[in-house]
């Protein structure tokens, strides 16, 4: 079996740091590092487009022309922006066809659940699955009818049909996806308010009565001093 592969142009890159890399992003280029194999990390820059396109293919494995040099790579890791539109960052690690290695691939859900039919909503919770396999027998996605899936059913990672040679890391008792029925929750309404319940005190208010009291003692109190002045 022959992984497919394509070829993407990258550039040894000199300065680092966070702000060569705006300056880097902002002329339309993407930081990337390549590692691994015992050899040195590279810094190197790829084409924002270029490597965007090779990524929206859901290509694992890349040939890495760098400065005419080729460097067969595994996309390791993948920084977007907070948005998860824009590519920041890419690591990418060097790979023999030959080894195995540790990725992640997408979950597809292909069909219509007959749940449907019983008022059911097919939830997909698990949407990618951490694999192990040959660099070779990298699938691209896995993918799984759930057109048998009835109300109330779920499907677990142990149910999803992997290619040969291929071995998911993850607990296979977790849940994929269910079909199950959604059901409005109607507001609770508030509980009528007791006649003559009291309102509640505020800190640092002076109950009803001894404001006015308050108010109306100032007065002949101001009117004292005054007298007494006066003598």
């Amino acid at each position: 079996m022959s992984v497919q592969t394509e070829q993407l142009a990258a550039k040894v890159r000199q300065e680092l740091g966070s702000r060569a890399n705006k300056r880097l992003r902002d002329a339309g280029f993407i930081p990337g590092v390549v590692y691994g194999h015992k050899e040195a990390v590279i810094a190197v820059s790829l084409p924002r487009l270029d490597a965007q396109a090779a990524l929206a293919k859901g290509l694992h494995v890349l040939d890495l022309q760098i400065d005419g040099k080729s460097e067969k790579v595994l996309v390791k890791d993948v920084q977007y922006d907070h948005l998860q539109k824009d590519v920041l960052h890419i690591d990418f690690a060097r790979v023999s066809l030959d080894e195995r290695v540790k990725v992640s691939v997408p979950v597809e859900l292909r069909g219509t659940p007959k749940g449907e039919d019983e008022g059911g909503v097919l939830q997909q919770i698990i949407a990618a699955l951490e694999i192990d396999c040959l660099v070779v027998e990298i699938p691209k996605v896995v993918r799984h009818s759930v057109a048998d899936m009835a109300l109330n059913t779920v499907l677990k990672i142990k149910d999803l049909s992997l290619p040969p040679g291929v071995k998911c890391l993850q607990d296979p008792e977790l849940i994929v996806a269910t079909v199950r029925e959604i059901k409005e929750e109607l507001p609770v309404a508030a509980a009528p308010a007791e006649a003559g319940a009291a309102e509640p005190e505020v800190i640092g208010r002076k109950a009803e009565g001894e404001e006015e009291a308050a108010a109306e003692g100032a007065a002949p109190a101001e009117e004292k001093k005054k007298e007494k002045a006066k003598e």
